[in-house]
């Protein structure tokens, strides 16, 4: 099987200022996850990889850099899926870990329940292998000042980059045709405590089976779940073992569509299909994404 890799950082109004910087967070996201494959590694170690660098950058919201919920407090989500087993490790609420796929992979390895939240979650991954950290540093300069404008104010897009998107999510094959999936967020700006979206939720903003191929998905949360997008943008793909041309595509825009016409929301995703081809759609401005083609070159892109 041909390794295959896709990255999102994101569907919402990106400005022309952040581009270039997102731009690079989805190459270099590339870049690590392929390095993983190109050595014959595995789909798991790429997704992981991929989405530490997007979890690090304070360009996204995911890992350090995320939004800060009512309370002025980060609160992370994250899920990784493998095609095979339909097994997933997902968490939620997380205060205290700085790359939530590490705790997410370590509930999917060593787990016998698909999903831990809060406290729990954090000691699970503590236990297995997962460094904690101090709430404090998962807080950017850049999202404090958001909120406490939003503080003095009322919470505005204004005063954000997207403040309803930024979510991270990766879709590997690897030589060996294992296939995973991926999805992490900091969530809404502004959102309740304790609140959970789409992202870390199996079938919503992520999905993986062998049999059709794996998604990640961004946007507004509680509208994706109402349509259980990835789930329901691997439905659209077709089934037969041969290739179609153009499927990945149809089937993303497919998906977004159905978003759009049942909660008119906005949203996006990725995709790779069993055969490793790769599929995107989004109905925001921009939506961040990269993917390597099939010369080995990386795409990476804001645009359509």
């Amino acid at each position: 099987m041909k390794p295959a890799l896709i990255v999102h950082g994101g569907a919402w109004d990106i400005p022309d200022e952040a581009v270039a910087a997102c731009e690079s967070g989805c190459k270099r996201a590339l870049e690590a996850g392929w390095a993983v494959l190109a050595a014959g590694g595995a789909a798991l170690d790429a997704i992981e990889a991929a989405i530490v660098v997007l979890e690090d950058d304070p360009e996204f919201d995911a890992g350090y850099g995320s939004h800060l919920n009512l309370d002025g407090h980060v609160e992370c989500d994250a899920i990784v899926m493998d095609g095979a087993t339909l097994r997933a490790g997902a968490a939620a609420t997380l205060h205290h870990i700085k790359n939530p796929i590490q705790a997410a992979r370590a509930i999917l390895e060593k787990c016998p329940h698909m999903m831990l939240v809060a406290e729990g979650a954090e000691r699970f991954a503590k236990a297995n292998g997962v460094k904690l950290c101090k709430a404090e540093e998962l807080v950017s300069e850049a999202e404090l000042e958001a909120w406490m404008k939003c503080k003095k104010d009322a919470h505005a897009a204004e005063h954000h980059r997207g403040h309803e998107q930024g979510t991270v999510g990766a879709v590997a094959i690897d030589q060996q045709g294992r296939l995973f999936a991926a999805t992490s967020t900091g969530g809404t700006c502004c959102k309740l405590p304790g609140r959970v979206g789409d992202s870390p939720l199996i079938g919503c903003g992520c999905y993986a089976d062998v049999e059709a191929g794996g998604a990640s998905c961004t946007g507004y949360g509680e509208a994706i779940m109402k349509v259980v997008m990835a789930k329901s943008a691997l439905d659209f793909l077709p089934r037969e073992a041969s290739r179609t041309e153009g499927a990945a595509i149809g089937a993303a825009r497919r998906a977004v569509e159905l978003l759009a016409s049942r909660t008119k929301a906005t949203g996006g995703l990725i995709l790779l299909d069993r055969h490793g081809e790769p599929g995107f759609a989004f109905n925001t401005p921009r939506m961040a994404y990269g993917y390597v083609a099939a010369d080995g070159k990386f795409v990476v892109s804001v645009d359509a």
